[in-house]
């Protein structure tokens, strides 16, 4: 598996030099007879390339002003684009992250409001799929929202949604004080849905903790790349964040795309950054090299690669 970050050169997958054959006047064509062992490595090269895919995993760090955050999300995605991409994912709250809790619900709409249209424009125009993690849905009524994980194709339709089942109701250590259901109503859904670069299992931030949905998009839902956005606090982040994004692909034996918010976005307000791809071994395969950068990590995924292990360690009998 190739696996490159922005911040470096472009890696291409290897490829040999074209065979050149000259006929001359009057020659008779000789045919070009390779040793076995050559053509067996053309051949697993050809495949590994034709089960390898490109995707890119977001971080920024979203603020309280809608045009400033598409103008940040409009150029990574150009750059993943331009990268060779078939997906990125943006990170919770790409959109948007307010000051005050009341905030998101000022500016939450419907999944066929204008935010969303920009973001719809942006995949159709680039060609790319998206996942938008943590978008401020307009709730059932005007004193709540849903925190939803919108996947829209390169056509710059949607083709799910996931609404945030565990909601973040939580006493982080150094005195901050969560409670998202005050603003926020829960989903009830596990959703999953077919994509360029594999079967998607859809998640956001704090499902992280609960490792049952995960096994439900794994072994109902048949998910081979779960998607995990998410703005970790920077305390729960330091602890907890890689442990538990390569626990998931272990116990799941699926590659893992964990886009992150980075940094202060306000003075009441940090995340922990440290965005990651992992495949199904748990082995990190994507990472921003600067934890707090605004920037994209890029890696191939090989489905090979994830049927190998899924068969070497057959954990679905078991289920």
């Amino acid at each position: 598996m190739s696996l490159w970050f922005w911040q470096t050169p472009h890696n291409t997958l290897p490829v040999g030099p074209k065979p050149v054959v000259t006929r001359q006047h009057h020659q008779p064509y000789r045919s070009l007879r390779l040793p076995a062992r050559v053509i067996a490595s053309a051949v697993d090269s050809a495949m590994a390339a034709a089960s390898s895919v490109r995707v890119a995993a977001a971080q920024m760090t979203s603020t309280n002003n809608l045009a400033s955050n598409f103008a940040i999300c409009s150029r990574l995605v150009k750059e993943a684009a331009s990268a060779g991409a078939k997906l990125l994912c943006f990170p919770e709250s790409f959109s948007y992250i307010g000051v005050e809790n009341g905030d998101s619900l000022k500016i939450s709409e419907p999944l066929d409001g204008p935010i969303m249209q920009g973001y719809q424009s942006l995949a159709r125009e680039s060609n790319i799929w998206l996942s938008l993690g943590g978008f401020q849905e307009k709730g059932k009524d005007d004193e709540h929202l849903c925190n939803t994980h919108v996947i829209i194709d390169n056509e710059g339709n949607i083709r799910s949604s996931y609404r945030k089942i565990h909601l973040f109701d939580v006493d982080v250590p150094g005195g901050m004080v969560y409670k998202e259901s005050s603003f926020t109503e829960a989903g009830k859904d596990v959703v999953a849905v077919d994509s360029p670069v594999g079967r998607l299992g859809l998640s956001v931030c704090y499902d992280l903790r609960f490792p049952e949905i995960y096994q439900l998009l794994r072994f109902q839902h048949e998910s081979q790349v779960l998607l995990v956005p998410s703005a970790f606090t920077k305390v729960t982040g330091q602890a907890h964040w890689e442990t538990l994004l390569r626990a998931r692909a272990i116990e799941t034996q699926c590659y893992v795309i964990a886009a992150a918010q980075a940094g202060k976005h306000n003075d009441k307000r940090e995340s922990y950054g440290d965005t990651l791809i992992i495949d199904p071994w748990g082995t990190i395969v994507g990472r921003l090299t600067d934890r707090l950068a605004t920037g994209i990590a890029v890696a191939d995924m090989d489905l090979n690669v994830l049927e190998s292990v899924r068969t070497k360690m057959p954990l679905a009998k078991l289920n």
